[in-house]
Order: structure tokens, then C-alpha cells, then sequence
């Protein structure tokens, strides 16, 4: 019940807090680790660790950044880059240091790249995939020699860096501490372990991530005619400043993309719409069977210039429970909290619809859900076929008011416009009878 309880307080506070209740212990940890101290200069190991459920990193990837307390030089680096190199004329020999910025930042290298410039787990171009998707790919590493500062007062142990980003909206990091050394092994039987190692834990707010929503959900079911649209300025309004760009569908044959270095995302331009949002998703309760319901599920980009790689849909609903059957899609329920199973995960299929093409006749994917009617649980009325939640990619999407989902065809409604005029009738009944008397 503790468990519970805990999970109903939180469930429903806003995100820009860089709490997510679907994962509450879900971050991006960079390990670093001191493998050796060569008096003049050292060697570490950067590791980067994706451990949230389902949030990604995605193209164009981490920008992993830091700021050295003294005059530290990066002399050599093997699974990544520093973007840029830095003012090096103090270092008049003809090998010049990989970077001597003082706030150095360090991007992955492309998959491809020559092997004498690669280490064990690198290259992925910075993507990182979340824990359920695939959790091997949901790292990274990279080895590099930095040469010390020139006055330490360190004390003789390391001099750890400060001010850790992770270059990837709405991430925020904390401060290094240091932990337990990693140990490691080459063969399976003999142990070792670095000097030092410390850690550094980046969480996520959507807030901090965009000032606006970036997607939104629409309602209908087989027994209503309704179709219940994404709520009006669901992500902004047309034409209110900050508003993303957006153009008419019918003027995309002269849609000009412009381009971005690596690193760098592109500017959004979507279609124009009522909601105004990059991606909207649609819920259909479908059919009614005898012990089981349907549901079908379309996830539609709006967005003209971006496709989303490794995307996923995240939703609440308490028959998830009871899910027979998914369709075209993966699922699998997350246990997040003690004995609570509704809370499901849906993601492509590896090379089929793993990747949401930007819009047009293809910029969709869909699923249908085959779920058993739970005995004194399922009902069609009050809007409990509908979802209470969901996000996309990890943020969370607009919902329809509970006052306007579809409700079934013999649900007695009567408008409150109505109740003087049958309060005035029965007045005046009640006089014309005392009348007669």
C-alpha cells in the first residue's frame, strides 16, 4: 500500500522538477575512471551509461563537456573528438595535444570509423538507447591522456573536472563524487582496479527540454461517432511568438531544409495545424469483443524536417495488465513500482517501423492492442477504455479534458441549460393542481 501511495503522490507532478513517475530512477551516469598516473600526465577512461527505461539519446547525440580546474591539456584521445582544438601555441614541438581548451567538448565518433582511432564501445555517432529498447547499445566509452596542470593543490590525488554537461536538451548535471574503483578483467579469472573512479549524474526535465509540449493525443471509440481532437495550442499557437514555423501541407514541394553541422539539431518546421504540435497521437477503442476489446494506436510526425530513430510511446491504462496480443509494434509492461502493471512501453520493430519518417504518406506508424476484459474492472463508460497518460520519446503529451471523451450512446445526459425550464414546469403543474383542489 506504501508503494502505492508513494506512486499516487507522484504521478502527477509536473516534470520541469526532472522527476519522471513512470522512471524514477532513471539518468545518464558518467564514470570516469583513472586508470594510470604517469607523473606528468594521466590516462582515463570516460564511460557514458543511458539507465532510463525507455528515454533515448537520438541523432544528432551526446556533446559531453566539462571545464578542467587548472591549465589541463588533452593530449590524446581513442573512441572521440574534442570539436575543437584549441589555442596549443604554447606547445612549440611538431606533435601538437589533442585539445587545450579550457572547457573542452568531446562528441563520439561515427560508426565506420579506422580501428586505430577506436576503443571498446565507441562509436555510435552518440546515440544511446534506453535500457528497454536494446541496453547494449546504451552506452559509451572513450580513452584519453591529459596532461596535468602545471600548479595542483590537489594534494597529491586527482583533480577531478567541474561543471559537467551533457550537451542534450533538457539534461542537467550534478557534481562528480567519487565512488567504490571499478574493477575490470581480461581473461574472466584475475581482478584488477583503477586508481579512482568518479561519477557524475545527469537527469532529464522536459521543461528545461522545450517550454512547450511536443505532442498530443486524440480520442474516438467504435461506439461514438465523436472524434475527440488534440486539445486547441496543445504545444503553441499559430502565429504567438516562438512558435515553431510551420507551412501548409500543400507548399511542401517548395519546402526549403536548411542545413546544420553535425552536432547540431535541425530547426523544426511542421505542418500547420490546431495544435500545433511535432507529434500527434490517436487512441481508437476499436471493437468489443466477447472477453476481449481492441484498440488501435496511430502515431503521426507532423514534422516535416525530422525523422524520430528508436522512437517510443509510453502509456498508462490498468488493463495493460491483461494485454493478449500487440500488432506490428513491441510491448512490454514496466514494472516501475510493486505490484503495478500499467504502465506499458511500445516500440518499432527493427528494420520495419523502428524509424518514424518525417511527414507525408509514410510519416506514420500504428498498432492494435488485443486486450481481456478484466471481470469487475472493464467498462466502456467514464472514459476508462482511454489512456491516463502518455508520452512520446519520454515526454509527456497533451490530453483531451476527461469532460469530453466519447461517452456510450445511452448515458443519460441532461444539459444544464434544461434544468430551469423543468424546474418552471413543475411549478406550474404543482399550482394548476392546487387550483383544481
Amino acid at each position: 500500500m506504501a508503494t502505492i501511495f508513494i506512486f499516487i503522490f507522484f504521478f502527477f507532478l509536473v516534470p520541469s522538477y526532472g522527476f519522471d513517475s513512470l522512471d524514477p530512477l532513471g539518468n545518464i551516469t558518467i564514470t570516469w575512471d583513472y586508470f594510470s598516473d604517469n607523473g606528468n600526465s594521466v590516462d582515463v577512461r570516460v564511460s557514458l551509461n543511458n539507465l532510463q527505461l525507455f528515454r533515448h539519446v537520438e541523432e544528432p547525440g551526446w556533446n559531453l563537456g566539462w571545464a578542467w580546474k587548472g591549465d589541463e591539456v588533452i593530449w590524446a584521445m581513442l573512441g572521440a573528438e574534442a570539436k575543437e582544438q584549441g589555442n596549443c601555441t604554447r606547445f612549440r614541438g611538431q606533435q601538437k595535444p589533442h585539445c587545450c581548451q579550457k572547457e573542452p567538448v568531446i562528441i563520439d565518433l561515427m560508426p565506420g570509423t579506422p580501428y586505430n582511432m577506436q576503443t571498446a564501445n565507441c562509436c555510435k555517432g552518440g546515440v544511446l538507447t534506453s535500457l528497454k529498447q536494446d541496453h547494449s547499445k546504451g552506452g559509451a566509452t572513450f580513452q584519453m591522456n591529459y596532461i596535468k596542470a602545471s600548479v595542483s593543490d590537489s594534494g597529491g590525488s586527482f583533480s577531478m573536472p567541474e561543471n559537467f554537461t551533457l550537451g542534450v536538451p533538457g539534461y542537467s548535471c550534478g557534481t562528480p563524487f567519487q565512488v567504490p574503483p571499478t574493477k575490470f578483467t581480461k581473461d574472466g579469472h584475475r581482478w584488477q582496479q583503477v586508481l579512482e573512479t568518479w561519477n557524475v549524474t545527469c537527469i532529464y526535465s522536459q521543461f528545461l527540454a522545450s517550454p512547450t509540449p511536443t505532442c498530443c493525443v486524440s480520442l474516438s471509440a467504435f461506439y461514438n461517432s465523436t472524434i475527440v481532437p488534440c486539445p486547441t495550442c496543445s504545444c503553441n499557437c499559430q502565429g504567438l511568438p516562438g512558435a515553431t514555423n510551420c507551412v501548409d501541407s500543400d507548399k511542401t514541394s517548395v519546402l526549403q531544409v536548411p542545413q546544420t553541422n553535425r552536432g547540431e539539431a535541425s530547426a523544426a518546421v511542421i505542418r500547420c495545424s490546431h495544435h500545433m504540435c511535432p507529434i500527434s497521437i490517436h487512441w481508437h477503442v476499436k471493437q468489443s469483443y466477447k472477453e476481449h476489446w481492441r484498440v488501435k494506436i496511430t502515431i503521426t510526425n507532423m514534422n516535416f524536417v525530422k525523422n524520430y530513430s528508436q522512437w517510443n510511446l509510453v502509456a498508462v491504462h490498468p488493463n495493460f495488465r491483461s494485454v493478449t496480443q500487440v500488432f506490428s509494434f513491441n510491448f512490454q509492461t514496466l514494472s516501475v513500482y510493486a505490484n503495478f502493471s500499467d504502465i506499458g512501453m511500445f516500440w518499432g520493430l527493427p528494420y520495419y517501423n523502428d524509424r518514424l519518417l518525417t511527414h507525408g504518406e509514410n510519416g506514420h506508424v500504428q498498432t492494435e492492442v488485443l486486450l481481456h476484459k478484466d471481470r469487475g474492472e472493464f467498462r466502456f463508460n467514464e472514459g476508462w477504455s482511454f489512456p491516463r497518460k502518455i508520452s512520446f520519446n519520454g515526454d509527456e503529451c497533451v490530453m483531451p479534458s476527461p469532460d469530453a471523451y466519447p461517452t456510450l450512446p445511452n448515458t443519460a445526459h441532461i444539459s444544464t441549460t434544461t434544468l430551469p425550464t423543468i424546474f418552471l414546469s413543475l411549478l406550474l403543474l404543482s399550482i394548476c393542481s392546487t387550483s383544481l383542489e
